[in-house]
């Protein structure tokens, strides 16, 4: 049987469009593929607590505010994901790479010159749309 994960994703733009992207460094079949930041809900964490609390190991950054931006459902061969993705619209601290991954920002032409990862198609299509 597939397990079936649920995650938090935020999707933070900057005053000058960038959009934030960190490269995974787990060491699985999709190491090095770059995502949106984010994370596994843990138990009885909403949407909103799981994103603050990835973001913070994550990132460093503090999440103020966010508002929902669209749901993704993707089968990856070995699990079937349910990204919650959220539009981060206010954020304070210092971006720092707790977890030793790659983190950068990138405008939305270079959106489609990055290896995303396949569940992270979508919100791609969304972004250029919205801040083309």
């Amino acid at each position: 049987m597939i397990k079936r994960i649920d995650v938090a994703v935020g999707v933070v733009i900057d005053p000058r469009k960038r959009i934030l992207i960190g490269q995974r460094v787990v060491k699985d079949q999709y190491f090095q593929k770059w995502e949106f930041p984010g994370g596994k809900f843990e138990h009885g964490e909403t949407v909103d607590q799981a994103l603050k609390r990835e973001f913070l190991e994550e990132t460093g950054l503090e999440l103020n505010s966010s508002e929902p931006f669209m749901l993704i459902e993707h089968d990856y061969p070995d699990r079937h994901v349910r990204l919650h993705i959220r539009l981060v619209k206010e954020y304070s601290g210092r971006l720092t790479a707790m977890e030793g991954q790659a983190l950068k920002w990138i405008t939305v032409d270079q959106l489609f010159s990055v290896d995303f990862l396949d569940g992270n198609k979508p919100i791609l299509d969304r972004l250029k749309a919205t801040l083309s």
